[in-house]
């Protein structure tokens, strides 16, 4: 019979292989207990309100994802009550942290890793491609960056490493590497040079200042 230890060392692997691939997705993720707590939200979620996965840890799904019917919920709750392992689709509508109403599909997939497991909750949220209601843009250059975003950039404006930017906001080297590069979709930046450029000239970054800062007040003795 093979020892634990190789079985464990595999598992370890697999499951850090799964956290890596969950974390690059770029569709909205949420891994939840059968009551809706979020265990684990990825990059592309916390994205949506302009914060670290990290601290959506805890909160309950219905207070991120608005369902658009009531009843939509009724057949999953059947479903987690009888322990019955299937996907829902679920209307939702949520609101980003720039107030931006949006509305998609959330998949709802009830899982579990053995029969007698305790049932956990997989959400896959297909934002629609127009957000509802959304304001109108501002007149001048494109989309401003978040405020993570605007810290992010000036931190690579220094030469920072992706993985030392990952160390000075709470982020991995892959987070840090995924909002660089939605940005650079964002604004149709070719490479990490390209993107600082147009950092500053849509007025992102504080000009003639080092090291870089983003944009707006400067603080007390800076």
């Amino acid at each position: 019979m093979p020892s634990a230890a190789p079985l464990d060392g595999k598992a370890v692997f697999w499951r850090n292989r799964a956290a890596l691939l969950f974390d690059r997705i770029p569709l909205p993720l949420l891994f939840c207990d059968a009551h809706g707590t979020v265990l684990v939200a990825n990059h592309a979620l916390a994205t949506e309100w302009d914060t670290l996965p990290g601290r959506l840890t805890g909160r309950n799904a219905l207070e991120l994802f608005r369902p658009t019917t009531a009843g939509h919920l009724h057949p999953l709750a059947e479903a987690v009550r009888l322990r019955r392992r299937s996907r829902y689709p679920v209307e939702v509508s949520w609101s980003t942290a720039a107030g931006t109403d949006r509305v998609g599909e959330m998949t709802v997939n009830v899982v579990s890793d053995e029969p007698d497991a305790s049932l956990n909750l997989l959400l896959i949220v297909h934002p629609h491609d127009q957000p509802a209601a959304a304001p109108a843009p501002p007149p001048a250059g494109p989309a401003r960056a978040s405020a993570l975003e605007a810290r992010i950039l000036a931190l690579a404006a220094a030469g920072n490493t992706s993985t030392r930017i990952a160390g000075e906001v709470g982020l991995t080297a892959d987070g840090v590497n995924y909002h660089l590069t939605r940005l650079s979709r964002r604004w149709g930046a070719t490479n990490r040079t390209a993107l600082i450029a147009r950092a500053y000239v849509n007025g992102t970054l504080a000009p003639d200042t080092w090291p870089p800062t983003p944009a707006g007040p400067r603080p007390p003795g800076g």
